[in-house]
Formats: structure tokens, sequence, C-alpha cells
């Protein structure tokens, strides 16, 4: 249902301050708005809301799942710098309560030029979403990944938490009162990020992180009273990404059998918990229909469709992770049409995905980048494919960029540590060339959904 990230690899907002036009209503007024920080998707120099929402979610889901494993890498601060660098800049595009800056840039005139983010000549025009231009899915999901990194900050840091929450609270309101996709108000956001599963899974989503975030019944009320109209408890899905969230509100609202206190709702989280199983099992290759599992390529991997297929195998390998781990800690088994499977064959699973992308494949390739003694050489991304500002000084335009560094054989002169590119095609083939970016995406919301599996596996050490 989604459409994949459109260039590669994360790269982090360079420091101005901008002067952006509204997009809707008062043309050719400008106002001041600060939307410095934040996430690049990818190896562009666009920032896109959506994907760098749910980005977040994933690290916050993360290290509140396995904190102390991340802790115990040595990792957690890093964790929680790379959190607080996502929401902080939510916060600051959160400029009122039904207001909110959903990207900077954008794709077309971005696409015209290949530059380093220091010499940037592209647009820089920001786009919002607002009560006469709505984007409930976009509200949702910055909505959800400021209530998951809440629960985060509120040992450490409870006034930033508080401040997080009433972020989140206010923008759940927003997209649920004022509902409507955010690429039909924000149009140039379509053929890169466009929401084709809709905003009623980001709804749900946002709901059900607010809910573990405050345990306010107000929120798991939402999550119960629209499960059957809002597709949570009727959609069986095979994919979980940044534009399709089912998957991981069902397993969530499955993970809520296991407490006492919401036994009285076990009818409804029973139909979620059914979903759920049905995403499992479609990954472990268990439904009895073809078309309700996940195909494989001849080497193993999950696939899904051919550009940036290895950001679906990183999402299911973390969702597999919290499932079978959540099965372990309630001694239970998962039931497929096609047998039982207990929690360590899960996990199993995930960890043979994990083990793919790091090198155990038919190519011999590692497509975690600087990971091992073969990994790509020539990901798709401004930042990493032209020399840096401390070789090279001079400024780099758009047509200099793409004759001179775009186009060039060698290998990237700098090594994108940590990113997880785009992967091998069906059969297992892999072509590592600059211009390929099918293959040679590396976006963050690949890396983020790893981060949790990376910790689990380390603490099997």
């Amino acid at each position: 249902m989604a459409k994949p990230c459109h260039k590669a690899s994360s790269t982090l907002s360079h420091n101005v301050l901008v002067t952006y036009p509204t997009i809707k209503g008062s043309i050719g007024v400008t106002i001041l708005v600060d939307l410095v920080g934040g996430y690049y998707d990818a190896g562009d120099n666009v920032k896109f809301g959506l994907p760098m929402a749910f980005t977040v979610t994933l690290l916050s889901w993360a290290a509140i799942e396995y904190g102390e494993k991340i802790a115990s890498a040595g990792e957690y601060v890093h964790a929680m710098e790379a959190i607080k660098w996502g929401t902080d800049y939510f916060v600051k595009a959160h400029t009122q309560s039904n207001v909110l800056w959903v990207e900077v840039g954008d794709g077309e005139t971005d696409h015209y030029c290949w530059q380093r983010p220091e010499d940037m000549t592209t647009s820089r025009r920001a786009y919002k979403i607002d009560e006469n231009n709505p984007g409930s899915d976009a509200a949702g999901e910055t909505a959800a990944a400021l209530a998951a990194a809440s629960i985060l900050f509120r040992k450490t840091n409870p006034h930033y938490s508080q401040l997080l929450l009433h972020h989140a609270q206010e923008l759940f309101e927003f997209g649920d009162k004022f509902r409507g996709k955010y690429d039909e108000s924000v149009e140039v956001v379509k053929g890169y990020y466009t929401s084709v599963s809709g905003y009623m899974d980001e709804l749900l989503w946002a709901a059900i992180w607010l809910y573990k975030a405050t345990e306010k019944e107000e929120y798991l009320k939402y999550v119960l009273e629209n499960a059957y109209d809002f597709g949570g408890t009727t959609w069986a899905m095979t994919e979980f990404s940044w534009d399709v969230k089912y998957a991981g509100v069902q397993a969530i609202a499955s993970m809520l059998l296991m407490e006492e206190k919401h036994k009285k709702h076990e009818v409804i989280l029973e139909q979620y918990r059914s979903k759920a199983n049905h995403y499992i099992c479609a990954c472990l290759n268990l439904n009895n229909a073809s078309n309700d599992n996940v195909d494989r390529t001849p080497g193993g991997l999950l696939y899904i469709r051919q550009w940036n297929n290895i950001q679906y195998v990183a999402n299911a390998a973390f969702l597999l992770t919290v499932y079978s781990d959540h099965l372990l800690a309630t001694n239970q088994k998962l039931q497929c049409p096609k047998g039982e499977v207990d929690s360590n064959e899960i996990f199993s699973f995930a960890k043979s995905q994990v083990d793919y992308m790091l090198g155990s494949n038919p190519m011999n390739m590692s497509y975690l980048v600087g990971y091992g003694p073969k990994y790509p050489q020539r990901v798709h991304h401004r930042g990493a494919s032209i020399e840096s500002y401390k070789e090279n000084m001079g400024f780099i335009g758009c047509t200099q960029g793409f004759d001179n560094w775009y186009g060039n054989p060698k290998p990237n002169p700098n090594i994108l540590i940590g990113a997880l590119v785009g992967g091998p095609d069906r059969n297992d083939q892999f072509r590592d060339a600059r211009g390929n970016y099918e293959q040679l995406e590396a976006c963050t919301y690949n890396t983020a959904a790893l981060v949790g599996v990376f910790a689990r596996l380390y603490d099997l050490e």
C-alpha cells in the first residue's frame, strides 16, 4: 500500500532560520517560522514530516521495549539524543493547536540538484496543515511520536515529557476533529510520501500511544470504539511501514490483553490480536492462502516490493521481535492456520532476516553501510557522494554535483556508517551503482526499526 522513500539515507538538517510563505489562502503573505532541526528522510535535502515522525516513533518504541539492553551496549544516551532531535523539531513545527508544518522544501526542485546540504540552492518553502487544509495522517503520526517519546523522558526530564504529551494530545485532537489526508492539502508530497492507506490507521496509532503514555480511558475507548469502522479489527495486513500502521496498532492492542484491567475489553482486543497474529503468520509463511503470506526471495528475505524493500523487512524484524518477547513473557504460543509456533521460532526468524541484511545472503553483501568486509560503496546520498566541506570548500552547484559526483563511478568519498540501503531485488541480486536508487536507498526509518532488534540480539551475547 505504501510507496517507499525516494532518496537515500539519514541526514540532519542544516541550521538555517528561514522565512516561509503560507500555502493556501493568504497568498504572498510571509511568516517567520523556526523549523531548524529534524531529519531529512534520506539522501536528499527535503524534510518530510510523516516518515520523520514514524522514524521517531520506532526509535522511541525500541527504547521503551529494550532500553536496558540499549544501555548495556552503551548507546542509550545516543538513542535519546536522536529521539530528542526529532521531538524538538516537532514541537517547533506545531506552531498553533491546529497548525503543523509537515514539509520543508519540495521533491521536484530538490531532484533537479545534486548538492551537499551546505551548498543547497533549492526551495526552502514550507508546507503546513491546518483546519482548512487537514492532514490527519501526519498529525496522528506526529502525535504518536511525541506520546511515545514522552514515556521515555518521564523520569529523566519530566517537564519535557509533559511538554511532548501536551503537543501530542493537541495534535491528536486536531487530526481527529479536522479529518483528511495530508497529501490532499499538501499536494507537492504526492509521488514521494503519498498516504495510500489513508489516515484512520494513524488516528488509531496515535490513540493507542496516547493511552500508553497517559493511561486515560478516553484514548483506549477511542481505539475500541473505532476498531471496526477504522479498520483496526478488519484489515489483515502483510506490511508495516511509514504509511501502513495497522499491524503496529494490532500488536500493541493484543499485548494489552496480558493486563488484568483490560479483560473487560477482551472481545474487541481479541479481534485486534487475531489480525496481529495474521501479520506474524504471514511473515512466517504460515497462513493458508499464498496471497495472505509475504513473498520471499530465493535466499529467504521477505519481499514486499522492488523499491527499498529492506524497510519492510526491518520493520517486520522489529515487530516479530517485540511480539515474540510478548508471547514469551505470557507463556503463550502463536496459533497459525498451518501450525503452532512458539516465541523462539518467531525470534529465530526475525534473526534470520537480520543475518541476511548483515551479509548472510547470496551476494555475501552487508546492506548496513560500514558493517562487515563488503557493503555498498555508492549509496544514493548527496552528502555521502560529494567531498565534505572540510575537503572541498568551494561551492558545488546543481549541475556540477551531477556532472562531477553523481555520475562518478568511484566509491563515495564519505562512508555513511549505519545507513541501511534498499537491498536486493526479488532474486537476491544487487547492483552497487549510485543511480540505482531503488536498491541504494537508505532512509531514516530503515535503520530506526533495527535499533531495538540489534539491542535484543546484543543481549544474547
